[in-house]
């Protein structure tokens, strides 16, 4: 109507562009208009009568004024603004002169994509660098990350250009989720501040709510099946485009000259190479072959090469399913494909994005887009075992049988999504797969109980003490004194928490869980355990206790992680006090030692920096010195280093648990924490504990992301730990871990 009253009609037309010209606007987002002219003198100075009630109106614009020879002009030098044109919408004024400026574009934009197809595909690898994968990040942005509401514009305009067909139904359906996503996100921020196209942890709980999609978890689950659509749809769609408009002497589809048919180039049985792609030879029988689809997975893997969509798409509708037991040779194709090392994951997620995956194995359903329900994890479940099989892939040649590392680290969280343990239920679930797979009997027991226990030599590596033989004779016992099992626990140890996400791989977990390996591989053999070293006379740190009873702080930078041992007269409080200092220096704390002699604490704790280098000692000695005296104030300093270092509040954040087990070999009893981590927690535990009149042997502090498991060997003069004790102890520790 504004448009009317101003004369806007022959030779003067309003657009709209971008997400208003897609239909795709967000709430409180910018409008995007384009006002378009013939160039007669006095039609450009219509445009501002439109802009200032827009501008008065507190409406966000972003505009431009044009003739069409200046927009295609634009739209030639400015890949952005190309992309926004091609998908104008008339809004008033002059329709035929709309039509042509939408038209000219078009044209421009399908003549001109030869030459600018690289700088799109640059650009848009350089933005999903910046975003991230939507599929994967705890706090996706919907719009930019790979697989986002950008990737599937970028799908229009290659259909646009005539290089691509137009989205099929399963990438509108996923865009219309990332749509009304988007949408409840921009309403519901708008009520505080706007936080653009990033969905939020604490906003994805009020935007499920209204989708009606449950929970957080349920949306993310919802938002990374749409965003993984998305994303391999625009890999083909590249691909596509670059078969399509081939450049010379590029090496990936070479101009051919006129008359000349493409090489297809033989790779495998039933399996070439064709316009740099794996496709299916001409005489290949899926019918027939039932190890054709993973001897397809395989050669891509392994030439680095992508499977054609075709191929993929005549694969779905034609390839059987593989009935049970597999052939031998389907089972050596999939030992094969994930072998492959990272190469591998493309793969697979080509084969889960076209169904062909699901159908090899069907308990895939429960984990697939699964988000994990801890931070420390980077990955989807279903991403996270092909990344961990990808890790395993490396470690191949450290096991006597690869093919049961394999086998073990992609299955080895399949029982996640199900309910209970999921080792456990996983344990269960892969006892059919193997069954299915057609291994033998041996084999099948010695991978059921791989994923059964893949979380037994970490754990124990990291929460028990490795001085103690019961630990080891436990260790062993679990595992039926299997060598096999025990060697592809090790090697799984390590894929697992590599593909878990940085840092949780470390120098100390590793070298923790290769003594534990060592040790149990001792008793195999028959041969007697190594003694702890006894403190004696001649001991460097009986010298050193005996030196003169005041506070003492040696460094050992050799040791990986690092090594600090603090001498004091042997009072409670130590321990938690020289465990308070460490985290004043932002020291993570990895595992303590407590040890006595001649009237003298020996405290040892091993110690990476969280950031910076490690602190003098003579410092560490003066402040502990004064934390042991009352003079210098714990609880106030960790309190004022939490405020100046803030994190974000976990909503989701589960309560603290305490767990009891007796040591039948010691008479001692080890308590596991696992609660939220924050500053200076060990100080405050080890603090309780000590009020409590528990003498603490020795703690091992093993970090997940925001989560941390605690577990402390403790001892009391009168003996173990009753009941009613426990009780108050893990009072004392709900209130030492709350904020």
């Amino acid at each position: 109507a504004r448009a009317s009253t101003l004369g806007i009609g022959d030779g003067t037309a309003l657009l709209a562009v971008g997400a208003l010209g897609r239909r795709e606007l967000a709430p409180h987002s910018d409008l995007d208009l384009v006002f378009v002219h013939s160039g007669r003198p006095g039609q450009a100075a219509l445009a501002e009568q439109l802009w200032y009630p827009l501008w008065d109106a507190g409406i966000g614009l972003d505009h431009s004024v044009r003739t069409i020879g200046e927009a295609v002009q634009v739209a030639a030098t400015d890949l952005r603004a190309a992309m926004g044109l091609i998908e104008a919408r008339h809004l008033a004024g002059d329709q035929a002169l709309a039509a042509k400026l939408i038209g000219t574009v078009r044209q421009t934009w399908r003549a001109g994509l030869r030459g600018r197809l690289d700088e799109l595909i640059g650009e848009t690898g350089l933005r999903w660098r910046r975003a991230g994968e939507v599929a994967h990040r705890v706090e996706p942005d919907l719009k930019n990350g790979r697989g986002g509401l950008r990737d599937a514009q970028l799908i229009d305009a290659l259909a646009i250009a005539q290089v691509v067909d137009r989205p099929c139904a399963g990438v509108r359906s996923a865009r219309t989720l990332l749509l009304d996503t988007r949408t409840e996100l921009h309403r519901l921020s708008s009520r505080a501040v706007h936080r653009g196209d990033v969905l939020h942890a604490q906003d994805a709980g009020e935007v499920a709510a209204a989708l009606e999609l449950g929970d957080r978890f349920e949306l993310a689950r919802a938002v990374s099946g749409a965003a993984r659509t998305i994303a391999y749809a625009t890999d083909v769609a590249l691909r596509t485009a670059r078969a399509a408009l081939p450049r010379r002497n590029a090496g990936f589809g070479l101009s051919l000259g006129r008359g000349r048919v493409p090489v297809r180039r033989p790779l495998d049985d039933g399996v070439v190479e064709h316009l740099g792609e794996v496709s299916l030879a001409r005489d290949a029988a899926p019918t027939r072959d039932p190890a054709l689809v993973l001897r397809v997975a395989a050669t891509a893997a392994r030439t680095g090469l992508p499977i054609a969509a075709g191929t993929l798409t005549r694969l779905a509708d034609t390839a059987p399913e593989l009935r049970e037991p597999w052939p031998p040779e389907a089972l050596d194709e999939l030992l094969s494909l994930l072998g492959t090392g990272h190469r591998l994951v493309g793969v697979v997620e080509a084969l889960d994005r076209t169904g062909l995956w699901g159908r090899l194995f069907p308990e895939w359903g429960a984990v697939r887009d699964l988000p994990p329900r801890d931070r420390a994890h980077t990955w989807t479940v279903d991403r996270h075992l092909i990344e961990t099989a990808a890790h395993a892939g490396r470690l191949t040649t450290s096991v006597a049988r690869p093919d049961l590392l394999l086998l073990a680290a992609l299955l080895h969280d399949i029982g996640k999504g199900r309910g209970g343990d999921h080792s456990q239920v996983g344990a269960a679930v892969v006892e059919q797969v193997a069954r299915r797979l057609g291994l033998w009997p041996d084999d099948r027991r010695a991978l059921v109980a791989a994923v059964r226990h893949h979380l037994l030599l970490p754990d124990t590596a990291t929460r028990r003490d490795l001085d103690d033989p019961a630990t080891i004779h436990r260790v062993l016992d679990t595992l039926e004194h299997d060598p096999v099992v025990l060697e592809v626990l090790h090697a799984l140890a390590e894929a697992d928490a590599l593909a878990t996400g940085p840092g949780v791989w470390s120098d100390w977990k590793a070298a923790l869980t290769g003594e534990l390996v060592s040790r149990c591989r001792t008793l195999l053999a028959g041969d007697p355990l190594p003694a702890p070293e006894p403190i004696d006379a001649s001991h460097p740190l009986a010298a050193a206790a005996a030196a003169g009873g005041g506070v003492q702080v040696l460094l050992d930078v050799a040791r990986r992680p690092a090594e600090i041992t603090v001498i004091a007269p042997d009072r409670p409080g130590v321990l938690s006090r020289a465990a308070g200092v460490l985290a004043l220096h932002s020291l993570q704390v990895h595992s303590a030692i407590a040890r006595g002699y001649l009237g003298s604490a020996i405290d040892v704790f091993a110690v990476t920096p969280r950031f910076g280098s490690l602190p003098d000692p003579a410092l560490l000695r003066e402040q502990l010195a004064r934390a042991l005296d009352g003079s210098l104030p714990l609880p106030e300093r960790l309190a004022g280093k939490e405020r100046d270092y803030p994190v974000a509040p976990d909503a989701d954040a589960p309560p603290p648990r305490t767990l009891w087990f007796d040591d039948e070999a010691t008479g001692a009893t080890v308590l596991e924490l696992r609660a939220t981590d924050r500053i200076g927690l060990l100080h405050r535990v080890a603090a309780a504990l000590e009020d409590a009149g528990i003498d603490i042997r020795w703690a091992k502090v093993a970090t997940l992301g925001t989560s941390v498991v605690d577990s402390f060997c403790l001892t009391t003069p009168s003996g173990p730990i009753d009941p009613p004790t426990r009780h108050r102890i893990a009072k004392a520790l709900q209130k030492a871990t709350h904020p």
